[in-house]
């Protein structure tokens, strides 16, 4: 990791704010008076630029009902290809080599019924034992279409510490695996794998190897195409700032453009034939010819608005502000916190975490109430993590400076105690 210097004290965080290329981008977002927001990495705040691509699409249904469909060149009928050219530059993938359609887990199982095909030698799906559990329930679901057992035909690498190891993944690629699925980063210790190694290894080995990128796209620096992988997924409602349940996305990488989808739909045929309405499937041969149904406008529109904002503000930007943020955040911890049971549960190298912190605490549930009393917004994930993302585009230092301020005493008047252990739905 780069060192970076930074300073205890109130006024040191208004430094850092006045000289901040990104600040300007927070009025962009609907802010909340006396809220300091943590949670972008389960669900991104609300942009202004969101909110008036929403408000037009609606205005488009008033005024031209079923001509929706034609107005401005298609745009709306073929919208996922319209998102997908502003999409496709944060990925670094051709803009036809991207869908946005449908939700991950959806995405996932179109991805693994398109590859998956299993032999007698080679039928073993690779997976992981910490990852976000929707991948492992759509791969387990896929095996048992395919007549397995899920004891016998996926295949689970241990993580055997706080973080898993490349290696151990590596290793359990034997001849019988035929394809892989991993996440780019951890949803619960941001810990990003390395894809470059790890696709490497894959491709050796000829399995199919895919990509769960849902907690790195718009956080992260990712280059999909120089990295040759097979296929990918990743929501956009996160770090992208979509909208709650946004549409998601899938990446196909062009050579496999010939293959005909696991799940085929009346939105992957042809534009020139799919209103001739024939019996047969006439595959489109891009990413597209995976969209299975109609666009979901309202759940794609907030996205076109916010996708503009990324290009505006460029994601080597975003990412170089969200790693000195959120070091400046790991700072603080150490400087103030440590002495209080507080510990970091993410990496500290750069090139090996994501775009939030994992801060562990034996009480990190209560804590994570006591804070959302308080008016901080973070979430919590068993067993004892408080999961904090001070966003590039919305937060700033001073709010990073305030909520530890408001965590110290939290743990010194030992507040939390006020507070059940019982879990709630929604954490």
């Amino acid at each position: 990791m780069m060192e970076k210097q930074f300073q205890d004290g109130n006024n040191y965080p208004l430094f850092l704010d006045n000289n901040d290329s990104l600040g300007h981008f927070r009025q962009r977002f609907y802010l909340k008076k006396d809220s300091i927001y943590m949670c972008g990495n389960s669900l991104g705040l609300a942009t202004k630029d969101a909110e008036e691509s929403i408000l037009n699409v609606i205005d488009k249904w008033k005024e031209e009902a079923i001509k929706i469909w034609n107005v401005e060149d298609n745009k709306y009928h073929l919208y996922s290809i319209h998102l997908a050219n502003l999409m496709a530059e944060i990925v670094g993938v051709d803009g036809d080599e991207v869908v946005v359609t449908a939700c991950t887990t959806v995405n996932i199982h179109q991805a693994v019924s398109t590859f998956y095909k299993p032999t007698k030698d080679k039928y073993k799906i690779l997976v992981d034992d910490i990852n976000f559990p929707t991948d492992r329930y759509a791969i387990e679901s896929q095996v048992r279409l395919k007549g397995y057992e899920t004891k016998d035909a996926v295949k689970i690498v241990k993580c055997k510490g706080k973080f898993i190891d490349e290696d151990d993944i590596i290793e359990a690629m034997t001849p019988d695996v035929a394809l892989v699925l991993l996440p780019t980063v951890y949803y619960r210790s941001a810990q990003i794998l390395d894809m470059r190694k790890i696709t490497e290894a894959a491709k050796e080995r000829n399995i199919i190897i895919g990509w769960d990128l849902s907690h790195a796209v718009g956080a992260v620096d990712v280059n999909l195409k120089s990295l040759d992988i097979d296929f990918a997924v990743w929501c956009t409602y996160k770090y992208l700032n979509g909208g709650p349940g946004s549409t998601a996305s899938l990446y196909i990488n062009r050579k496999h453009f010939d293959q005909i989808p696991g799940l085929a739909g009346w939105h992957g045929n042809k534009a020139e034939t799919q209103f001739k309405l024939l019996q047969q499937f006439d595959h489109r041969r891009d990413a597209t010819g995976w969209q299975i149904g109609t666009p979901h406008l309202f759940s794609m529109a907030g996205l076109e608005g916010s996708l503009k904002l990324f290009k505006e503000a460029g994601l080597k930007n975003i990412r170089k502000k969200s790693l000195h943020i959120t070091a400046y955040l790991m700072f603080l911890v150490d400087t103030k916190l440590s002495g209080y049971g507080f510990t970091i549960g993410n990496p500290r190298d750069d090139e090996k975490r994501g775009g939030h912190v994992c801060l562990e605490h034996d009480e990190g549930y209560r804590i994570s109430l006591a804070l959302k009393a308080r008016g901080v917004i973070p979430d919590f994930r068993d067993p004892n993590a408080i999961r904090l993302t001070p966003a590039a585009l919305y937060t700033s230092y001073e709010e990073v400076y305030r909520m530890v301020e408001i965590l110290l005493d939290i743990v010194r008047s030992e507040s939390y105690k006020e507070f059940s252990d019982a879990r709630i739905m929604v954490v």
